[in-house]
Order: structure tokens, then sequence, then C-alpha cells
């Protein structure tokens, strides 16, 4: 088998996918839910609700505060405690929406049959509507970055799409729920790359999978040998790759895929061609077109070397992470470190509350050595970080930068194309807290270029 990757940088953690054979599970509704108003990159969600209100699962409790942003659903039904303030990812309070849940009545327009709709049947599904009801359901990159789905969709008159790429690569250790959404949903992904394909306007596509799933390879590959015999107008490609982190970032991705380099910021995929959508995107556009369903839950893995059972969940949004750490045996004894996300650009968090969102792809348990940081070191300067690093940055010296608040040179430096996927701190000898300090480098830099170019 022929596999391909990204051609700068790039690691190989152990993989730690200890859910990958663990069918997923419906998790119980929370008795109550928390839906923070900041699940997508972009303007916080507008409550369109307030206390005492009944919703119902698929109610629309906030609007779209942009242009890019995303409206918000209830997943539950029930009433409406509060709007106030709650913990979130970010270990801040912020404005959320609160609802005590009262059974599970669903909005009547949401079609909850199991049956396969096809693009086919829907030949009314012009590229301008599909827009539409992803956007109306509020879509939003599943991969982790959150990004309005419609936006990505309606790229500027100086980018033309070429191709959609499906982010099926999961190469994050531990995390195995795209994995399984894959193995369990096939066609509804496919229909989903047919209804973004429509909608960007082209007729390639793509599906990238490293080798570490072979099943999921062969499924597909399968179906869509299929499902090109059957679509002359549309070429769809499986993708083998080869296992490196981190090859699910959107740049690593279409150098592997297509070949082609994404410039710095502000270029984006789509200015060399590509629409790259993960895939449970790709589930949520399907779901959000064809069944009219709002993005209200998601695939999520729940994992950690020392919890007693593991899993996978569909979980609705707003459950608290420790109702499914309850799932899973509880919070194991001993030094933990709680992630939203995976070990390597997940967040820590300081309350097991803190409920799951739209880009929450896993709950990820360190424990033990594993949960605590060794002792930062002086730099050797071995280089291992630039060698590492996928955009062909100096990791060490953005760090420094940051660190003396040299703001001028860290931008000069290019510390706003780092994509923050922690290959510098894996591969540093002397623990230093790389990442660490780029991260805060890269958040006021990026405040410096927006202060700059308001005042244009």
């Amino acid at each position: 088998m022929t596999t391909k990757t990204f051609s700068i940088g790039g690691i190989h953690p152990d993989e730690n996918k200890l859910t990958h054979e663990v069918a997923t599970q419906v998790a119980p509704l929370p008795k109550q839910a928390i839906f923070p108003l900041s699940q997508h990159i972009g303007a916080p969600a507008l409550p369109v609700v307030q206390k005492d209100d009944h919703v119902k699962v698929g109610t629309k409790i906030a609007d779209a505060g942009g242009f890019i942003s995303a409206p918000i659903f209830s997943s539950v039904s029930g009433t409406v405690v509060k709007v106030d303030t709650a913990i979130d990812a970010t270990g801040y309070r912020k404005p959320a929406i609160i609802i005590n849940v009262e059974g599970d009545e669903w909005e009547e327009t949401i079609d909850r049959s199991e049956t396969l709709e096809t693009v086919a049947a829907h030949p009314e599904l012009t590229p301008e509507e599909i827009v539409t009801r992803i956007k109306d359901a509020g879509v939003v990159g599943m991969g982790g970055a959150c990004f309005p789905t419609y936006v990505k969709l309606t790229p500027p008159p100086t980018a033309k799409a070429e191709c959609v790429i499906i982010n099926a690569v999961e190469c994050e250790p531990y995390i195995t729920a795209d994995y399984r959404l894959m193995m369990e949903h096939a066609d509804e992904i496919l229909v989903g790359l047919e209804l973004l394909m429509r909608a960007a306007k082209v007729t390639r596509g793509y599906i990238g999978i490293e080798t570490n799933k072979p099943k999921a390879i062969a499924l597909f590959d399968a179906k869509v040998k299929t499902l090109n015999s059957q679509l002359s107008t549309l070429n769809i490609e499986v993708v083998p790759l080869k296992q490196r982190y981190p090859q699910g970032g959107e740049k690593q991705l279409v150098d592997a895929v297509i070949g082609r380099q994404v410039p710095p910021p502000p270029a984006i995929p789509v200015n060399v061609g590509a629409i790259v959508q993960n895939v449970g995107t790709a589930f949520a556009v399907y779901e959000a077109v064809m069944k009219r369903k709002p993005l209200f839950e998601r695939y999520t893995t729940v994992t950690g070397k020392r919890l007693a059972k593991p899993g996978n969940f569909l979980v609705r949004m707003g459950t608290p992470m420790q109702d499914l750490i309850d799932l899973c045996g509880g919070m194991p004894e001993g030094d933990n470190k709680l992630l939203a996300g995976g070990p390597m650009m997940g967040k820590a968090l300081t309350s097991t509350e803190v409920p799951i969102c739209k880009g929450t792809n896993s709950v990820t348990i360190l424990s033990g050595d594993d949960a605590r940081r060794k002792e930062p070191q002086p730099c050797i300067r071995c280089a291992k970080c630039v060698g590492a690093c996928p955009m062909g940055l100096e990791p060490y010296l953005l760090a420094k930068l940051s660190e003396v608040q040299n703001w001028e040179r860290a931008e000069h430096e290019e510390i706003v194309s780092c994509i923050e996927c922690g290959s510098c701190q894996f591969t540093c000898p002397a623990h230093r807290p790389l990442l660490d300090n780029i991260r805060q480098g890269k958040v006021t830099v990026m405040g410096i270029i927006k202060s700059r170019n308001s005042k244009k």
C-alpha cells in the first residue's frame, strides 16, 4: 500500500489508542445541561431564551453573534434555569445557558429515522441551500478548531476551491472518537462528503486516513469504489497516510494529500485549492442537511490508562464531564490531570463539571508520572524542536522571544504560523515549556496585528 505524508518535521508519539475497538455507547441524559455561548471560533452566540422558558431537543437557544459565529441548540428538553456564567474548557467563567432536564421531547422538524438519505434523491439541494442548512444548524469544525463550516464553504472571491479533503487522520494519541464514527457511520459520512463537494462546487474529493486504521481504509475504499462507479461526475479517493503526528493539521494534510504548501497566515487551505473538513463535520453536515438535525451531540472518547472502563460515547452537548468519567468507573486514585482533548493539544481543566461542547473530541485523564511535568532544564541547543516543527519554525527562539516579550521580532519570525501541535515540547530533552510560552506570545502578537489592522 502506497502511503503519503507531509514534508516538514513531525514526530511519532505512542498511540495509546485504548478504545480503538470499543463500540460507541449512547451516554445517558444529564440532570442539568450547561451550554457555553462560545463553542466556536468567532463571536459568542447571543441568547434567545430566558429564565423559565421551556425548550425541546433541537430548540435554538442562542443565535450567531456575527459572520464568524454559530447558533447553539439545546440537546435536552426542560426548563431554562438561568442565563449566567459557567466554567468552560478555558478555565474561566464564560456566559452560558443552564437548563434543567425534563424528559426527552424533540422538535418535530427533526427526522429521527435511520433511513439513509442520498444526494441523488434530493435534486432540490442547490449549493446555496446546502450552505444555508449547514449554517442554520450551527455546524462547526468537529476536530477541535470549531471554525464555522459554512464560512469555509463561502471562500473569498480571490480563492477558488478545487477539492474537498476529509480529515479522517485522528493522529492525536488516545483519541478514537473519529475512528468509531467511521466504522459505524461510513455511509452517512460519504453522503456528507458529497454534500460538501456540491456546496463547494467541486468534483474531486479525498479522504485521508492513517495506516494505523486498516479496517477504516478497507471499508471506505470499498464504498468509494462503488460510489465512483455510480457517480460519473465525481471522483473520490481514499488516501492512506503514513503514521506521523501532526498529520491531521490542515496544512500538513493538504501537503500530504495533494502536495501543495499553504503559505503563512493569513493564507488558508482554500488559497491552494483545498477545503478541509473533519470526518465528524461530514457526519454533522449529513444530519443537518438530510435530517434537519442541528448540531447538539457528538462522538467523544473518554480515556486514560488507569480508567476502569474507558470508552467512546455519543454525548449530548452540555453534559458535565464528570457524568462521563463516572460511566468509565470514576476518577482513578492518585495524581491525575484532566484534559479536554488529547495529551498533545488538549487543554488541562480545573473542574470535572466542564461541559461537553462542539469541539470536545476527548476527555483524557493522565495519571501518575504522565500527569506530572518534569523539571525544566537549560536549553542545550540540540535543535530537536526545530527538526520536529511541522511548520519549519524555530520553537526555541519563539519561546525565548515570548519570554522576553520581544513581540516585534516574534512577529517577524512568524509566531502566528505556529499550529500549537506540541511537537517541539514533546521532543525537548530539557523539558522546557516551549509550547506554553509560544501560545502566550502568539496570542499577544495576534492582538497587536489585529489592533494595527483596525487602524488602517
